[in-house]
C-alpha cells in the first residue's frame, strides 16, 4: 500500500528526512558516482536521491504510481515528474539506462510485476537500484519514518527476487544504522553511528541499497527443463485480517505517528 506523496514530501523536507536522504544517498552515489549523458528513471517516490544526477544525466524523469499521487518534481525548474501505474510504464522498450527504486517494492501490490516492467523499459546491460527497508533492521519496526509502513525485505530475499526478474546482483549495501529516534544526541551523532554500524553489525542496518545489471539471455538447463526452484514472495497481511497464525507485525499505512507529523508539515 502506497503511501501519500503530500505526507512524503513533508517527510523529506523536516531535518529528519534531509537526513536520511544524505545517510541513504551515500551509498546509491558510491554505487552511481556521475550519471553524464544517461537517462535516469526513478520510479516511487525516488526524487530526493534521484537530485544529484539533475544536471549531469541527459534525462531524468520522476515516475510516481497513481496510488500513490504525484507533485511536481524538481520544485525549481520545469516538473520531470509524470503519473503512472507501476506495471504498466507509459515509456517505449529500452528508454532508459539507469533506474531508481524508492518507496516503490516495498509499497506496490505486486514486486515482480514492477521489476518485470524495469526490465522492459531498461535498455540491455542497464542498471538499476532498489532501495527497500531492512527486515533485520530497526527502521521497519518504527514508524517514525516512510520505511515503517511497507514491505521489509531480507537481503537474499531481495536478491532471490531481483533474479528471479532477470537481474543480475552486483553489488548490496546497507545504511540508515544510528537507531529510529528524534533525540537530538541521537542525530547529531548519525555518521558516527554510521561507520560504527558498518563495521560491528553491518546486516541490522535500516536500509537496503542493492544494484542489479538487466540479464538479456537467460541461461536454460541442458534438458530444456525449467529449475522448480521456488522464490519466496514477500507477504503484506494488513491489520485486522483474520488468519489462522499469530500476528508477526501490523502496518498501520493511515492513521500512524507518521502520518500525522507529515500531515502537519505539509
Amino acid at each position: 500500500m502506497y503511501l501519500d506523496v503530500v505526507h512524503l514530501r513533508a517527510f523529506y523536507d523536516l531535518p529528519l528526512g534531509q537526513l536520511l536522504r544524505s545517510l541513504i544517498g551515500a551509498p546509491v552515489q558510491g554505487m552511481w558516482p556521475e550519471l553524464k549523458g544517461q537517462r535516469l528513471l526513478g520510479l516511487g517516490y525516488a526524487g530526493p536521491f534521484m537530485r544529484p544526477y539533475l544536471d549531469t544525466a541527459e534525462r531524468a524523469i520522476a515516475a510516481m504510481p497513481a496510488p500513490q499521487g504525484a507533485v511536481p518534481w524538481p520544485r525549481e525548474r520545469d516538473s520531470s515528474c509524470t503519473l503512472v501505474e507501476d506495471a504498466a510504464l507509459p515509456f517505449p522498450d529500452i528508454s532508459f539506462d539507469r533506474l531508481m527504486l524508492v518507496h516503490a517494492l516495498d509499497h506496490c501490490s505486486d514486486p515482480e510485476a514492477v521489476l518485470r516492467e524495469a526490465w522492459r523499459v531498461l535498455a540491455p546491460g542497464g542498471r538499476l537500484i532498489a532501495v527497500v527497508p531492512n527486515r533485520r533492521g530497526l527502521w521497519a519496526q518504527s514508524e517514525l519514518s516512510p520505511f515503517g509502513y511497507g514491505r521489509p525485505y531480507s537481503g537474499g530475499q531481495l536478491k532471490d527476487l531481483l533474479k528471479s526478474c532477470q537481474f543480475n546482483v552486483l553489488r548490496d549495501k546497507e545504511a540508515l544504522f544510528m537507531p529510529p529516534f528524534k533525540a537530538r544526541t541521537i542525530l547529531r551523532a548519525a555518521r558516527t553511528w554510521e561507520g560504527i554500524g558498518r563495521k560491528i553489525w553491518p546486516v541490522f542496518g535500516g536500509v537496503l541499497v542493492v544494484e542489479a545489471e538487466k540479464v538479456v539471455f537467460q541461461s536454460l538447463p541442458a534438458d530444456g527443463k525449467r529449475s522448480r526452484l521456488r522464490v519466496l514472495r514477500p507477504v503484506f497481511i494488513p491489520e485486522g485480517v483474520a488468519t489462522g497464525l499469530k500476528p508477526v507485525r501490523a502496518v498501520r499505512a493511515q492513521n500512524g505517528p507518521f502520518s500525522n507529523q507529515a500531515a502537519k508539515g505539509s
